[in-house]
């Protein structure tokens, strides 16, 4: 799809006597508490500062837009219309609806309901701990659990017993929903018993990581196909490395905090040279795979999440990495079309590469389960990452709002 957008700067960031360098002007009126981890990427880049207070106004014009019925939609997709160019709503997902609630829970109550047309996130919550009751999918119900407790203060009792159970038994289990598991269970310790589930996750998670510091999609790797067994996707790293920070931080547990520590470093050293956050590693030898595409979100929202928890939690500072991460927003080589769209509060998804049916992914995941590290050079000439994704998920927005508005210390 061929799309002209014209660039649109961000607002202009005023000054206020007394406050810090920066001001924060619409972030500080609208966050629960204090604006600790602005105020930390603001002694590393005051450009990138200002870069992520002006995202935060973008995510709560967008927000509202996105929301279907009940539920968040599955995507805001650039389509054509009489008029122009328009983002329309597509599917729900109960997935999002519950990472969206917890980013507005990072607002003031004022703010969420001018987002949510006058419900709260703890409204969003319960909505999203109601759906999970009756659906199966373990991310879904790990992430309901997580915004109940976190978002509505409150125990998803059901939910808790149903993941326990399911990562007791022998069942295989996604790396990611195993974390979001452990991160629900921690915050839900607060309200009711979990610690079985803690418990469980935690050991699925410190044993499914191999010697490189990463980890694979599926726990135990084994059974995640012969030929892609080894790899893990960025999302299989970043969540387990804030879930193992978590654990630390909740219990002083100091193999937890080495095994996110090994993760963070390693995607780190492989983080590319104009910030790029790649997408597919070998988690044997802790090399990528594939690099592309490349996630808006995992620039502005994910990495600095985990990692911002990881500093948080004692461990190694890599707020550089975050700033070059957030740098590739405005200076993406790959492209020349804008990523962030001020007028139509989006940020779009990702740059791709122009290859049919994922081809590059599956020939260099043959390759690589064949020889680690094994490439084939051609494959980027061939399939050059020269393709903007013009659609917006809801989760990108509740991400970014979680990732710079919550509070160190406040899990």
């Amino acid at each position: 799809m061929s799309i002209e957008f014209q660039h649109s700067l961000p607002p202009r960031v005023e000054s206020v006597p007394g406050d810090s360098k920066l001001t924060r002007h619409f972030a500080s009126r609208i966050a629960a508490g204090p604006l600790e981890r602005l105020r930390a990427l603001e002694e590393i880049s005051a450009d990138a500062c200002i870069r992520v207070d002006a995202l935060i106004p973008l995510a709560t014009r967008g927000l509202p837009r996105m929301r279907k019925k009940v539920l968040f939609a599955h995507t805001a997709r650039a389509v054509k219309t009489s008029s122009g160019w328009s983002e329309q709503p597509e599917g729900e997902s109960l997935r999002y609806t519950a990472m969206v609630a917890l980013g507005l829970s990072k607002l003031d109550e004022t703010a969420q309901r001018q987002v949510l047309d006058g419900d709260t996130a703890a409204d969003l919550a319960r909505t999203a701990e109601a759906h999970a009751e009756t659906t199966d999918d373990t991310g879904a119900i790990a992430l309901a659990a997580w915004a109940a407790a976190e978002a509505g203060r409150f125990h998803a009792s059901r939910l808790f017993r149903r993941l326990a159970a399911l990562l007791a038994s022998q069942s295989s289990v996604h790396t990611v929903n195993c974390a979001w598991a452990l991160i629900a269970a921690l915050a839900g310790r607060h309200f009711g018993e979990t610690r079985d589930l803690a418990t469980f996750a935690a050991s699925r998670l410190l044993g499914g990581q191999s010697e490189s510091g990463l980890f694979p999609h599926m726990l135990p790797a084994s059974i995640n196909g012969r030929l892609r067994a080894h790899i893990g996707c960025f999302a299989d790293q970043v969540y387990p490395i804030q879930a193992l920070s978590r654990l630390h931080s909740a219990q002083g547990h100091p193999v937890a905090i080495a095994a996110a520590e090994a993760c963070a470093a390693r995607i780190c050293a492989l983080q590319g040279p104009a910030g790029q956050w790649w997408w597919h590693y070998d988690s044997r030898d802790g090399s990528v795979v594939e690099g592309y595409p490349v996630y808006s979100v995992h620039q502005h929202a994910m990495a600095p999440m985990a990692l911002l928890d990881l500093r948080e939690a004692g461990g190694s500072d890599h707020r550089l990495a975050i700033v070059r991460g957030l740098d590739w927003l405005d200076r993406h080589p790959e492209v020349l079309a804008p990523l962030i769209a001020y007028d139509k509060n989006v940020i779009w998804r990702k740059v791709a590469r122009r290859e049919p049916n994922k081809a590059v992914r599956a020939i260099s995941a043959f390759t690589t389960a064949l020889k680690p590290g094994m490439r084939l050079p051609w494959l980027d000439a061939v399939f050059p990452p020269s393709r903007a994704d013009y659609e917006c998920r809801p989760y990108e927005l509740g991400w970014l709002l979680y990732a710079w508005l919550s509070e160190e210390g406040a899990r």
